[in-house]
């Protein structure tokens, strides 16, 4: 029994199914495929994602990524320049620090006696004196100094006569003088009551005493204190009220 040939198809049906195969995005048919783990002997299957392609929404915290040694992104360009960079600006910033910080001294010195206001007791034949003295502060630092406190003791022949205790005097700008200006009130009377008639006695021209003044202030800043002492011999004209000319500030 022979046999039966099959139907033959028409030319217009084969060029249909080339037309409909063209036609098909390649898309839709990547998309139809399923996922398959490609297995073979050296190759076993994904522990986490279990053949599936997919990892658990509740293990993305957990799962570690892993890429080759050989990865460029493990080794970035110009490292050796950003560290030498990093390294440089690191010693610039604490050199800066180091020298607007570092503590520099502060100097004090005498400017003279500015005014000089005298009054006589005839009852126990003393002479008053109202001494306002000046002292300059040079701040050599980048940061505010406090004058905190300053005591100053007047002496007539080893005999203290007047004392002062000021505190929370003043505040000196960074890299700026000042003067400072502090009265102490002394009184020159009992064992010194000579100098009343001294200084009263008309015939003689020439009143001056010697005094000594010992001044001491403690100034504050970047979390430290310092003090100073000074002494200092002055001439004094007991007979009258005297003023020096104005100092000037820097």
């Amino acid at each position: 029994m022979g046999s039966v040939p099959a139907p033959s198809r028409s030319k217009a049906e084969d060029e249909e199914d080339e037309e409909a195969l063209v036609s098909q995005q390649p898309g839709q048919d990547v998309a139809k495929v399923p996922y398959m783990e490609v297995t073979g002997q050296d190759s076993v299957t994904c522990p986490t994602c279990r053949g599936s392609g997919c990892i658990p929404t509740e293990q993305v915290h957990e799962l570690v990524a892993l890429i080759p040694y050989s990865d460029q992104r493990l080794r970035p360009h110009r490292t050796k320049l950003y560290v030498l960079l990093s390294v440089l600006l690191c010693l610039l910033l604490s050199a800066l620090g180091v020298f607007f910080l570092f503590p520099r001294g502060v100097q004090v010195k005498p400017a003279g006696i500015r005014v000089v206001q005298v009054w006589f007791d005839s009852h126990s034949s003393a002479v008053l004196l109202a001494i306002t003295a000046t002292l300059r502060i040079s701040n050599s630092n980048f940061c505010w100094v406090a004058l905190s406190s300053l005591s100053s003791q007047v002496q007539y022949m080893n005999t203290v006569v007047g004392q002062q205790q000021l505190s929370n005097v003043t505040s000196i700008q960074p890299l700026r003088d000042k003067l400072v200006n502090f009265t102490v009130k002394a009184e020159l009377g009992g064992s010194l009551s000579y100098l009343y008639f001294f200084c009263t006695l008309p015939k003689v021209k020439v009143h001056n005493i010697v005094i000594l003044m010992r001044t001491s202030v403690k100034l504050s800043y970047l979390g430290h204190s310092t003090q100073s002492t000074l002494e200092t011999f002055h001439y004094l004209d007991c007979s009258s009220n005297s003023t020096a000319p104005a100092l000037g500030t820097p």
